[in-house]
């Protein structure tokens, strides 16, 4: 009963936007050249399906490379930050800096660096954008470590690498899959973000913005909606992971 009850909840709520969605269009008599309904989103998937299916694609798995990037420089620099004080102290308001920077503003310097490698361009985005809270949450995690566990496991011989991987890792992973599935959905920014500001003829971004180019707001806003589709699996599949890996932390519901 509590698994079908967490499919049909969020199927309601999405269903429910949805006639909202409509229902604020027809009420307004918007035309589709100033707001798309989700009765127009169906025959511009239709039309243009075998565009969204391969350039869908191409977001989708740049974004995914972003984001494995990002989780394996995050935790790196995260474990560096949580096991060192003066560590953290040096990298965080660099962390920070970077972080506070636009990365619309980067992302032409990122094409002019690498010119013409855009699969490269755009996976660099997207890890740019995303590993931010993955470091932050692990630094968190284990500078936050209570001390009593490192001295007992210390005093019966454990040595650092043991102590990481049987206490301060487990005790991690709930803040890590939390960042995860944030990183998520800002992998999904940068990779559309390089698309459309430095179009190069793949991904939705340029769909996009060829539906913005050629005033097909009902394209625009089917690309959204992909977009949107692709960020919704990419986020249960962290969720599968995180009940696989750290279900131990879930709450019991009453």
């Amino acid at each position: 009963m509590t698994n079908l009850r967490k499919i049909l909840v969020p199927l309601t709520a999405m269903l429910v936007f949805v006639l909202l969605w409509e229902w604020l269009v027809w009420v307004n008599q918007w035309p589709n050249y100033k707001m798309a309904s989700p009765s127009d989103l169906g025959p511009a998937f239709w039309k243009f399906r075998w565009l969204f299916l391969e350039y869908g694609w191409d977001t989708l798995w740049r974004t995914v490379v972003g984001l494995l990037l990002a989780v394996v420089v995050g935790v790196a620099l995260g474990v560096v930050m949580g096991f060192s004080r003066t560590m953290r102290d040096a990298l965080y308001p660099l962390l920070v800096g970077f972080n506070a920077v636009p990365k619309a503003t980067v992302v032409p310097v990122i094409a002019l660096i690498f010119i013409g490698q855009h699969d490269l361009n755009t996976v660099l985005i997207a890890f740019m954008i995303s590993f931010f809270p993955i470091a932050v949450s692990i630094s968190i995690g284990l500078s936050t470590l209570e001390p009593e566990y490192r001295d007992i496991l210390r005093a019966l011989g454990a040595t650092r690498m043991q102590i990481f991987w049987k206490i301060a890792l487990p005790k991690t992973l709930p803040e890590f899959f939390g960042a995860l599935k944030v990183a998520v959905t800002l992998a999904f920014i940068g990779t559309n973000l390089m698309e459309i500001v430095e179009p190069h003829g793949r991904g939705l971004g340029h769909l996009f913005d060829s539906g913005k180019i050629s005033a097909d707001y009902p394209l625009m806003f089917a690309v959204l909606i992909a977009l949107a589709f692709l960020g919704i699996v990419l986020y249960y599949i962290v969720v599968m992971l995180e009940r696989i890996f750290a279900g131990w932390a879930e709450r019991a519901e009453t």
